[in-house]
């Protein structure tokens, strides 16, 4: 099979959720492929594929985390993603990798760092306590020169406001100031929604 028929059938089978479970394993073992592009469609399938089925992708993990230290940054920003829908199904499957995530908040490729902040925004979803302690590495993103960094930092923020409010709350005034000051319209409105949905958990109007 070709790389272009190999990429074709894994685009079909995106699309057909009922045979994701069964297909886990044969999916797996393409990341032993030698197409970097082939690669990266199977890190992020099996992350889709994870997040519906937690239990089945769980031998794999180490598999997908290897991908973290790629030359490539494109394998790396997928290797964030799929841990981020794996661990947002199940935190425990990704603990062992999950401190080794954090230093992707500097990598020298902006859609790396862009894709550790939406890793952070699904695990953060159903264990946001697990980020007391590391706000201050995402206030810092809130200043990445990277517009589209900048456009989705305040996101953390706002799934964290809404869930631990405690830990947004010192960022509040640089939230504010960046919703009134950055250049970029988009960041504006996220952190003004940030704002609002940590108004919201803390009852103010």
């Amino acid at each position: 099979m070709t790389e272009a028929e190999l990429y074709k059938k894994l685009g079909e089978l995106t699309k057909n959720k009922s045979k994701w479970e069964q297909s886990i394993p044969e999916i797996a073992e393409l990341l032993n492929s030698e197409s970097q592009k082939i690669q990266a469609k199977v890190l992020w399938l099996l992350g889709e594929m994870g997040l519906n089925y937690p239990d089945k992708i769980a031998e794999f993990v180490p598999a997908i985390s290897a991908f973290l230290n790629s030359a490539a940054p494109l394998l790396r920003e997928r290797a964030l993603n799929a841990l981020g829908r794996i661990g947002r199904a199940d935190f425990n499957l990704i603990k062992p990798f999950w401190n080794d995530l954090f230093r992707f908040a500097k990598d020298e490729a902006p859609n790396v760092r862009l894709n550790f902040i939406w890793a952070s925004e699904n695990i953060a979803t159903n264990t946001p306590e697990n980020y007391t302690g590391y706000m201050d590495i995402f206030a810092k993103l809130l200043n990445d020169p990277d517009d589209k960094v900048r456009m989705e930092s305040p996101e953390i923020f706002r799934v964290l406001g809404k869930r631990k409010p405690e830990l947004v709350a010192p960022y509040i005034n640089l939230l504010s100031k960046i919703s009134e000051s950055d250049t970029n319209q988009i960041v504006r409105i996220h952190s003004k929604g940030a704002i609002k949905a940590f108004q919201k958990a803390k009852g103010i109007s």
